[in-house]
């Protein structure tokens, strides 16, 4: 059996072990809280891990997975990919037929690959393993649905991430707020009790980086869309997008904003909050766990929580984690059985300490894991439960990933708030820019 991994090597564990030894692998391995179907030997199994920030989920996952091949005597592969690089590398494996039998894949590229034929559809795994856990929360569960594209499910979530509101309890509470804002109008609120220099109340980007496409998730809680329930017309011009830029105009005018909001990079808010100079940002826990490990009194004085609700509802996507078998693998039971080991509780608890991700299952909320200890997690449950599919209300497609990723959202805001634009003009320039994305679909 081999371990390998790529691009970079993980390095040993931190004194803070989940499975301090191989021993400990093999004994998880065997402890799953599902029986293992029987799996005939001398088989080989290649598995492609996400290489994630964390050497000890990196090391967790690799080990757990080599121990359950011992186990099963099955001569068992883990490589572990970069995940910045899983694009160019799954790629390059479809375009050789050098695939491995099972891996680790963002939902972006699932989705994709599902509608070349790439993956085995899993339904009945996936309603296994939700019928042993309490069921699916119904973010991961509409957020992973491949059905339209492939026929049926082709990827088993394990974990979800997303946007945050991270927030300065520690100058909120002395200010009377003891609760996360729950609304968008409550945020704007509470960041006007605490904006006094250094620090500026909403740490929110308005530039032309993905960070500011939080933006399009306030508008949406608005009642906005970006277009029609077809996913074709363009519907940004509307009553609801006027009321959510009054709420953006009104909250640029109290001066709430830090300079340079509007032009920052893709680690502007990151800086402004770990510097101490926001009091919200929205962004994924990578910042907590910045702050965790560079400045724990900062770490000790913010608390996590799922995005702000509009008058039309609460709109916080997550973007699910999943596990997919290809479907051109010889070990197809075997990489089913695998994953289903994968998804116990035991192994789970372990990998969400050391992962920093959201749970996907209902009976994950149990884990000592989500106790309230670590409040980045209790952030990541509150996103995995309140959570929406990425896109939704609109249909996550081509057109919206290409408008996403042109920022026409952040730069309708920057012509109301730098431009001195009306809301008229600035909205009719979004809506045109954006049939014109639409239209090339």
């Amino acid at each position: 059996m081999t371990n390998k991994t790529d691009t970079q090597k993980t390095s040993g564990w931190s004194r803070r072990r989940v499975l301090t030894t191989a021993a400990s692998g093999l004994a998880l391995a065997a402890a799953s809280g599902f029986p293992m179907p029987a799996i005939a030997q001398g088989k080989k199994l290649t598995y492609w891990g996400g290489l994630i920030f964390s050497d000890d989920a990196n090391k967790l996952l690799s080990d757990t997975i080599m121990a359950w091949g011992a186990a099963n005597g099955i001569a068992t592969e883990v490589v572990m990919i970069n995940q910045n690089e899983t694009v160019q590398k799954v790629s390059a494996a479809v375009s050789s037929n050098t695939m491995p039998d099972a891996l680790d894949v963002g939902l972006d590229l699932l989705l994709l690959l599902s509608r070349q034929g790439v993956f085995s559809t899993v339904d009945d795994l996936y309603k296994k393993i939700g019928d042993a856990q309490g069921g699916w929360f119904e973010g991961p569960d509409r957020a992973s649905d491949t059905t339209a594209a492939a026929g049926g499910r082709t990827g088993i979530p394990f974990g979800v991430n997303g946007n945050l509101l991270l927030r300065r309890k520690d100058l909120l509470e002395p200010a009377g707020f003891t609760e996360a804002p729950k609304t968008w109008e409550e945020l704007v609120t509470q960041a006007v009790a605490i904006n006094k220099a250094p620090v500026s109340g909403l740490g929110l980007a308005l530039s032309n980086v993905g960070d500011a496409n939080v933006q399009v998730n306030v508008l949406q809680s608005y009642g906005g869309r970006i277009a029609d329930d077809a996913g074709k017309k363009v519907t940004i011009k509307s009553e609801e997008t006027r009321t959510y830029l009054t709420w953006l105009k009104d909250a640029w005018d109290k001066g709430l904003f830090p300079a340079g909001a509007t032009t920052w990079d893709g680690a502007g808010d990151n800086q402004a909050y770990l510097s101490g100079q926001a009091g919200f940002i929205a962004n994924t826990g990578s910042v907590g766990i910045a702050a965790k490990k560079d400045d724990p009194e900062l770490f000790e004085a913010s608390a996590f929580s799922p995005l702000p609700a509009g008058p039309n509802g609460q709109v916080s996507p997550i973007t699910p984690q999943t596990r997919a078998i290809t479907k051109a693998s010889p070990v197809q039971d075997e990489a089913k059985a695998l994953i289903e080991h994968l998804s116990n509780p035991e192994f789970m608890n372990a990998y969400f300490n050391v992962a920093i991700y959201g749970p996907v299952l209902k009976s994950q909320e149990s884990l000592s894991a989500f106790d309230g200890t670590n409040t980045i997690l209790t952030g990541l449950l509150g996103l995995a439960k309140a959570g929406t599919a990425p896109a939704f209300p609109d249909v996550y497609n081509a057109a919206w990933a290409d408008l996403s990723s042109n920022f026409l959202i952040p730069k309708m805001c920057q012509r109301v708030v730098v431009d001195g634009w009306d809301f008229d003009r600035a909205m009719d320039e979004a809506q045109t820019q954006g049939q014109a994305i639409y239209d090339k679909y």
